[in-house]
């Protein structure tokens, strides 16, 4: 029975912080520039939608985990309602997941600390953190939402911040540049949809990696210590995040500066602390985006360890991603999964500048799959308890699982025209097919040695 008790160490504080922090990614800080100019001030519109699809998603994964707490992560869910198969391609494809979000966002941290150290080789950068993370999170799961808290509420600092100083500029017209901070500046510049529906459609790739690994929280079921108390509660205040973090934040920079004003070759952060004549705006902004990749990784480490131990209990990886410290963590989880992520060291050793968007692509085309299998287990959930969770049930079911099914299979369809995107789709594609494949073969020695 050790393999299923996982330690139970996170308090409230910690899942609501996970919870937050998950929703905050480092695509706000560092892609809502290159969005602003794809889509304008529509980009605005973008962020409601995606927005409400996660919630619906969300509500579905808190309504799945509720129904029987016993289990630890969504991945033990579709073993039951989907089958051993798509339990294995969906587990694995979910550890894949986590593990290309923290090779891009490693990538990013040696070069955020060259700001500091301009000589600093830039893989010396991701070696020192893997190594830091990994002995934090071996150490003790309350560690864990200890640090990840903290990264958090940096987050959050930062873009109370800037919503602040935005408003503020705004009601006091203050001059910002060629420009002054204006509530008109968010429709006198080409009107709200300046880049019509195109540059609108263009910006959800954008968008949606922003939101990517907001389904986190369902992965600390099997280790808070009131999961029926504190899961409804962080998800439920997930449109608040959503409306002061994102909408607001989006809002706030463009009523700064109109959206043709803003540039790619800077973070529209540091343009608004800029604005009111913070000389040190960048290396502000660049201690909040490299504790947001920390931030990242350091979930990632977490949740790829679980994912491993949710697939080895259920028979879909070695017995030996089962096993529990003394400190009822997952070691060989955790070892397996840091030792891939030392592969990014190397890469950024050894090869060009350029796998970021690759990485990142991936990431977040996978992350899709993800979302929509949680929501097809959903349904399949309903049609064998009708009833539901009577305390958490999804809101306007069925409809809003189908909505967002067709919302979501959208998205990876529009990502087929879009050059930047279509190699990572290729690559993704191909991960899918090989897991199919590798199931095919495990199952077919199972048949023969029985």
């Amino acid at each position: 029975m050790e393999d299923r008790n996982l330690s139970r160490s996170l308090q409230s504080r910690h899942i609501q912080m996970i919870a937050i922090g998950g929703a905050i990614g480092t695509g706000l800080f560092l892609g809502s520039g290159s969005a602003i100019r794809k889509a304008g001030p529509s980009i605005i519109l973008s962020y409601l939608i995606v927005g409400v699809f996660c919630f619906f998603m969300m509500r579905a994964i808190g309504e799945l985990l509720l129904s029987d707490t016993s289990k630890h992560s969504f991945i033990d869910f579709v073993k039951e309602y989907l089958g051993d198969r798509m339990e294995f391609i969906t587990g694995w494809t979910y550890w894949s997941c986590w593990l290309s979000l923290a090779m891009a966002d490693l990538t990013a941290t040696g070069i955020y600390l060259r700001y500091w150290f301009p000589n600093l080789p830039q893989w010396v950068g991701p070696l020192v953190i893997i190594l830091l993370l990994l002995m934090i999170n071996l150490l003790n799961v309350g560690l864990f939402g200890e640090l990840e808290s903290w990264f958090s509420m940096i987050k959050v600092v930062a873009i109370l911040a800037l919503i602040v100083v935005g408003f503020g500029l705004t009601i006091f017209h203050y001059h910002v540049g060629t420009s002054t901070a204006s509530f008109s500046n968010l429709y006198s510049h080409g009107g709200f949809f300046p880049t019509g529906p195109v540059g609108f459609l263009m910006s959800f790739q954008m968008v949606v990696f922003a939101f990517v690994g907001i389904e986190m929280v369902g992965l600390t079921a099997g280790e808070t210590k009131n999961p029926e108390k504190d899961l409804p509660k962080a998800i439920n205040s997930l449109p608040i995040r959503i409306g002061l973090f994102y909408i607001g934040s989006m809002i706030a920079i463009m009523m700064v500066s109109p959206w043709d004003k803003i540039t790619m070759t800077s973070s529209p952060f540091v343009q608004v602390f800029s604005g009111i004549g913070i000389t040190s705006a960048a290396a502000i902004l660049n201690f909040v985006v490299l504790t947001a990749a920390m931030s990242a990784t350091n979930s990632a480490i977490f949740s790829t360890s679980r994912t491993l131990h949710a697939l080895a209990t259920g028979g879909n990886a070695m017995q030996r991603f089962a096993k529990l410290s003394r400190h009822m963590v997952p070691n060989t989880a955790l070892h397996f999964s840091s030792g891939i992520l030392f592969v990014v060291v190397i890469l950024n050793y050894i090869m060009p500048e350029g796998i970021f968007n690759l990485i990142s692509g991936v990431s977040t085309i996978n992350f899709v799959f993800v979302w929509l299998i949680m929501l097809w287990c959903h349904l399949k959930f309903r049609k064998v308890q009708p009833e539901g969770v009577k305390k958490f049930l999804m809101p306007g079911y069925p409809y809003t699982d189908y909505a967002s099914l067709i919302f979501f299979i959208a998205v990876l369809i529009f990502l087929t025209f879009d050059p930047e995107t279509r190699l990572s789709l290729m690559v993704s594609i191909v991960w899918f097919v090989g897991l199919f494949i590798t199931h095919w073969l495990m199952n077919r020695n199972k048949t023969k040695l029985d």
